[in-house]
């Protein structure tokens, strides 16, 4: 099973070809360029250059939020296209269960991978590893990593940190949690999109034509548009 993987759900743009556990090519870059432009070529030249045709492949798989919201839409966009019209399986995975896979599977505790939100908020989640079997701890969720650490602290377990967003709020996270709080490294702060893969390979497909994004939260223009709209909605509605 061929498998071609899409990350561009944040500023790393991630492209990967995978087959039955083995990598055939992998492409990464962490640059803020628009993932519009950027993304169809890279899986062009990724694919050429491993000799791997279009009607060669078996599945997508695609890192689906949360994350940028027009990056997530771009990522999202192309895999359904790509899906749909190739009549190939289609996979979603979540973007942060990707990076956190990516350092998790080396870690005795829980994995926190983070993205940042603005406004001290961070999209995060809480996950465990064991034998390459992802665990759920935490769903994936917006919140104030101020308020993350008080939820984590009574947990009492070892927790690895990752994230390129990690040095925005790592005083907060070190001093809410002491030694309980481990940082990963900077070479190990960009999601793999081989993991993406990884991960996608035995999941069961999704339906192309209702698979959606998983934002979190609202676009942000869109979550102004509602706050100034809410007296007016709530008049009209009598």
């Amino acid at each position: 099973m061929k498998i071609l993987a899409i990350d561009t759900s944040n500023f790393v743009l991630g492209i990967a070809l995978y087959e039955d556990g083995k990598v055939i090519g992998e492409y990464i870059t962490n640059l803020k360029k628009n993932h519009s432009i950027r993304a169809m070529p890279a899986i062009e030249q990724l694919m050429k250059e491993c000799d791997i045709k279009p009607k060669d492949l078996s599945k997508v798989v695609v890192a689906k939020g949360p994350g940028s919201y027009t990056g997530v839409r771009i990522g999202v966009t192309i895999a359904k296209t790509l899906a749909w019209t190739l009549n190939i399986p289609l996979v979603g995975v979540s973007s942060l269960e990707v990076l956190a896979a990516s350092v998790g599977r080396y870690f005795d505790g829980y994995v926190s991978p983070l993205f940042d939100a603005r406004r001290g908020q961070i999209y995060t989640g809480l996950y465990h590893f064991t034998s390459n079997k992802v665990e759920i701890i935490k769903k994936d969720q917006l919140i104030l990593s101020t308020d993350w650490v008080q939820h984590l602290a009574p947990l009492k377990k070892s927790i690895l940190f990752v994230g390129n967003d990690l040095p925005l709020h790592e005083e907060i996270l070190k001093d809410g949690l002491g030694d309980l709080a481990y940082l990963a490294d900077g070479v190990d702060f960009n999601p793999r999109p081989s993991i993406l893969a990884m991960l996608g390979e035995s999941r069961p497909a999704e339906a192309i034509h209702t698979f959606t994004p998983n934002y979190i939260r609202l676009a942000e223009a869109e979550a102004n548009w509602l706050k100034a709209n809410k007296k007016e909605i709530k008049e009209d509605r009598g």
